[in-house]
């Protein structure tokens, strides 16, 4: 389960968890992407700014960033300073098992995604509790001994039971700000744009019902978010009808309920998108 370096722009995890330990050097610049799993980032070192759904984090040492499945991030790494994190990939079907009823393992994605902010900070004695979490999961990921991967499985459910309870206790750095950077008219923009995907969502309709121009809307849009907003409207409607699609809704209507008024082009995007046709997706 332990590697040293990420695999593709946006990843694939074909087991059930993954960790890895990383620190380079070398001047990296990647693409606004998603996962289809969740990912815990601890921050260690560097110079890095990270941009999730169109919030700005200006990441300091020991700063764990969470970044739910399908949400749209990508990170700004300055290479004059070594860049170390350690990072966590969460497959959410092992998620799902190892959660129990009323207290689901993956509720801290779930609280970052609804509040709208995905970074979590911590005092220096929260920090050695999470070093050491890390420190034993990282050994059990290495070890070939006897129960070596029970032992792992335990450790991150540790992990996800702590982070779970910081972040409801509220253990965000929201009220520091200088920790991140917002535009309230492209947040409040994103939070409707989540809430109506089924509704017509054209420049125009947006400008007028937030009273923006139509320039400055797709200007400032593309400069928060790095996606273009028929870009983004559609990744957004890919996504939720392919949770449809999953969940066995028949193709059409997923599509129609996704927002998409005609079939063809869905089928074209979602091609295009997930390189597969929806029922091989299903």
């Amino acid at each position: 389960m332990l590697d040293r370096s990420e695999v593709g722009k946006r990843g694939y995890l074909r087991e059930d968890f993954r960790l890895f330990h990383l620190k380079d050097s070398r001047a990296q610049k990647l693409d606004y992407h998603y996962h289809e799993f969740d990912k815990l980032i601890l921050f260690l070192g560097g110079k890095v700014t990270y941009v999730v759904e169109g919030v700005t984090y200006f990441l300091q040492p020991w700063d764990l960033l969470l970044v739910p499945h399908h949400a749209i991030h990508r990170p700004t790494i300055d290479p004059t300073e070594p860049y170390e994190r350690v990072v966590v990939w969460l497959g959410r079907e092992w998620l799902e098992r190892r959660g129990d009823p009323g207290e689901p393992l993956e509720t801290c994605f779930q609280l970052a995604q609804e509040r709208g902010f995905h970074l979590l900070r911590f005092d220096g004695e929260r920090r050695l509790d999470y070093m050491r979490t890390i420190q034993h999961l990282e050994e059990a990921t290495r070890s070939r001994e006897f129960g070596a991967a029970r032992l792992a499985d335990t450790l991150c459910q540790q992990l996800l039971i702590a982070v779970d309870r910081d972040i409801l206790r509220s253990r965000t750095a929201q009220e520091e700000k200088d920790s991140y950077r917002v535009d309230p008219k492209i947040e409040e923009i994103l939070h409707y744009i989540a809430a109506h995907l089924e509704e017509e969502l054209t420049v125009d309709a947006l400008a007028g019902r937030f009273y923006l121009s139509r320039y400055y809307l797709m200007h400032r849009f593309k400069e928060v978010t790095g996606y273009t907003l028929h870009q983004y409207i559609s990744q957004k409607r890919l996504v939720w009808a392919g949770e449809l699609i999953r969940s066995g809704m028949p193709v059409m209507k997923a599509a129609e309920q996704a927002g998409f008024s005609e079939y063809s082009t869905f089928l074209r995007a979602f091609r295009g998108t997930f390189h597969m046709s929806p029922r091989e997706f299903r």
